[in-house]
């Protein structure tokens, strides 16, 4: 299991946090693993970017995270953490 925090203050979510939101909970749904993520929402993770959010994968904190780029991001962070978690 792995914990996904998005950041929903007030810098995140001018950029896009709730749009963001939106994707992970579609992926999770859409790939059926609701038993695998828990997503919740959290305050300033401390690395406010002029673009896009900030968004916590277990420990690791990745910045300026968009629509554009969320893609890159699931496939490429999320997915491998979600695999990695199950062994």
């Amino acid at each position: 299991m792995i914990f996904i925090d998005v950041c929903v203050g007030s810098s995140c979510h001018l950029t896009g946090a709730p749009e963001i939101v939106e994707l992970i909970k579609n992926e999770v749904e859409k790939r059926k693993l609701e038993d695998e993520v828990v997503l919740s929402g959290c305050f300033c993770l401390g690395k406010c970017n002029r673009t896009g959010v900030s968004v916590k994968v277990d420990e690791e904190i990745y910045t300026g995270i968009t629509r554009d780029n969320f893609r890159e991001f699931w496939d490429g962070t999320v997915m491998p953490a979600i695999k990695n978690s199950e062994v």
